[in-house]
């Protein structure tokens, strides 16, 4: 039985659809991240989810129960905002305590025993008798993590929790948030925009564009196989190039619209108007003439450990990650090597 299933859920603002049918199951245990750009609507499903925004139709169930007109209090979740939203006259225990207090959950001793626990799990049970304004940010979103998992609920909520943070601090709190999950084994619901965050936490991610469910499946599986030219482009920030697939001697090639021509996995069965998939790592930049095909390189951008190439090929554009020691200038032609198994051909419109 799914922990949680959402049942073709619609959701409209005055006449804005935004999420237009759907249906999501989530297995206990499991880590799921709802991944999109800004307005997609997936913080909507996920208030959705906490019964803090009311469904227009379609139903919500966790544990088997139809909770879709219960309120928040009655569903057995617990929510993380982007915010922490912690109360600044409350010391870290007492925060952490809150929703134990307020929900009535065991006596003062239990829940000093829960508090404990909770502190002890994100490493700041020395800071119990802090106030929020004595913390580091990242401190007070570990405050937040405790304050939503110190009543075990049956379904943790995630709310862009990490966006407010440092880089450093972003990927240390990464990992807290992998071996948290492991150690207690939480369902867990999980809103970011940020692929890295989706790829590096997740079990499943549900790729949403537009209030409609793009791509789904496990990280590997979505970022290798991207099914739509959204898909390539959000994950990994692919190159999306108009070519035409015909088929020559030696198999499938793509002729990209400066008449240079690809080769294409064998297996491939699309023909004519296309768009070919390239991520910026599976692009080898290589001297003139060394490369299947050839363009000039327009911006060199140094990103410490690489370097970003943007290769004019025509009127189309082709970045590439190369490492930081390639050095090739401004206006000088240049090769790229791509092998075929790590191309991918969509359709148009895709």
């Amino acid at each position: 039985m799914a922990e949680v299933r959402l049942n073709a859920i619609k959701k409209a603002f005055g006449p804005v659809e935004v999420l237009h049918g759907i249906s999501i199951d989530i297995a206990s245990g499991e880590f799921v991240s709802l991944l999109g750009s800004s307005g997609c609507g997936k913080t909507t499903l996920l208030r959705i989810v906490a019964g803090l925004e009311s469904v227009t139709s379609g139903s919500v169930e966790i544990g088997g129960r139809d909770v879709t007109d219960l309120p928040p209090e009655k569903r057995d979740i617990a929510m993380m905002f982007q915010s922490y939203a912690l109360l600044p006259h409350l010391s870290v225990a007492e925060n952490v305590r809150f929703p134990l207090r307020m929900r009535r959950i065991g006596t003062l001793d239990e829940q000093r025993d829960k508090v404990r626990d909770a502190l002890e799990t994100v490493q700041l049970g020395h800071l119990a008798d802090r106030r929020p304004n004595q913390l580091s940010g990242g401190q007070q979103q570990r405050v937040a993590l405790a304050r939503a998992i110190v009543s075990r609920p049956q379904i943790l909520l995630l709310d862009e929790p990490l966006s407010n943070l440092d880089a450093r601090l972003r990927e240390d709190m990464q990992v807290e948030l992998i071996e948290i999950h492991k150690r207690l084994g939480l369902t867990t619901l999980f809103v970011t925009h940020d692929q890295e965050e989706a790829l590096s936490l997740s079990d499943r991610i549900i790729l949403l564009n537009k209030g409609k469910i793009e791509q789904e499946g496990a990280p590997r599986e979505i970022y290798a196989q991207p099914a739509t030219g959204y898909a390539s482009s959000f994950l990994g920030a692919a190159n999306l190039v108009s070519a035409n697939i015909t088929e020559e001697a030696g198999g499938p090639v793509a002729t990209l619209a400066d008449g240079q021509t690809l080769p294409v996995g064998k297996d491939e069965t699309r023909r004519g108007p296309a768009v070919v998939a390239l991520r910026q790592e599976d692009v080898a930049i290589k001297p003139k003439g060394e490369g299947v095909i050839e363009g000039k390189v327009r911006t060199r951008v140094y990103l410490g450990a690489r370097n970003r190439y943007v290769i004019q090929i025509g009127k189309e554009e082709i970045r590439v990650l190369a490492p930081h020691d390639l050095d090739f200038e401004r206006g000088e032609t240049v090769g790229l090597a791509i092998d075929p198994a790590r191309l991918r051909v969509l359709s148009e419109g895709e």
